[in-house]
């Protein structure tokens, strides 16, 4: 007896749980080949605002994590995703990309995933700083997480731009609030859940699908987000997201890659992207006291 077989129905992935949009609407997506693959929700500002609150009710405790702890979560996201490598590559050429440029596309990001995770008990060394001062006191300066970070994703490459640029904000404390790609969603879905599935907690990273015009004018001004780190933005886009940032009053960063090749060279990682979703606290303690 012949049977059908049963369709994933794609979710985006807020708060720990696997959500339909608010507002019911979804947005099909086709195949390299034109035929319809699925309908994908389409996220709303809504949406948005809820992911955000669930991110920021997940931050403290996010934040109060040892750094050693952060590194063992994000290289376990890392093996999730080197676990399920085969379905995602799949993904991938299913959306046109080949084989071999999928496999490396897969491979790059569980290898950024684990270079992260590395930096997780060590940037604090780097970028913090014991300040040299003529008086008698000890002065010192170190990081502390942002908060919530906005992240906006390139159409192209579907999966490696995101995870670079979410896991240098997770890894230094902050939570993450992302759009995936418009045109190919899917992977973003699916690395939602090996999330799931990971030790990492539900509300640390929030992904949302949807379409960019609705959505980046309330990345730009929604005030409980404290930074954007953005790629392959129109130049219309840029402008919303730097004036609507000046008025709520937040860092706003254009990832340096700007080809779809330059995702996978080195500079696409550094620890200067760890640096850009950290804030610097100088302290003054009296010597003796």
């Amino acid at each position: 007896m012949s049977r059908l077989p049963i369709s994933k129905t794609p979710k985006p992935y807020v708060g720990g749980a696997f959500i339909r949009s608010e507002s019911g609407r979804t947005f099909p997506v086709k195949d390299a080949a034109g035929n319809f693959f699925a309908n994908i929700p389409q996220c709303t500002r809504k949406d948005l605002r809820n992911a955000v609150e669930a991110a920021a009710k997940a931050g403290p405790g996010w934040a109060k994590r040892t750094a050693y702890n952060r590194g063992q979560i994000l290289y376990r996201l890392g093996e999730m995703l080197e676990a399920r490598r085969a379905e995602m590559i799949e993904t991938l050429v299913c959306f046109g990309v080949a084989k071999s440029a999928a496999a490396k596309e897969t491979d790059t990001a569980v290898d950024r995933l684990i270079y992260y995770a590395g930096w997780a008990d060590k940037y604090e060394q780097v970028l913090g700083n014991v300040n040299p001062v003529a008086s008698p006191f000890f002065n010192f300066t170190v990081t502390e997480p942002m908060g919530v970070v906005g992240v906006i994703a390139p159409d192209l490459p579907p999966l490696l731009p995101l995870i670079s640029l979410i896991a240098p904000a997770i890894v230094s404390g902050n939570t993450v609030v992302g759009l995936a790609s418009e045109k190919t969603p899917y992977p973003a879905i699916l690395l939602g859940e090996m999330l799931a599935t990971s030790d990492l907690p539900g509300g640390v990273v929030n992904l949302l699908t949807g379409f960019r015009k609705e959505m980046v004018p309330t990345f730009a001004t929604h005030t409980h987000l404290r930074a954007i780190s953005a790629a392959g933005v129109t130049a219309e886009e840029r402008k919303a997201l730097r004036l609507g940032a000046a008025e709520s009053v937040k860092r706003v960063q254009f990832a340096a890659a700007a080809t779809e090749r330059e995702w996978f060279a080195e500079a696409a990682q550094s620890l200067h992207a760890i640096r850009e979703t950290l804030e610097f606290k100088t302290t003054w303690h009296p010597i003796g006291a």
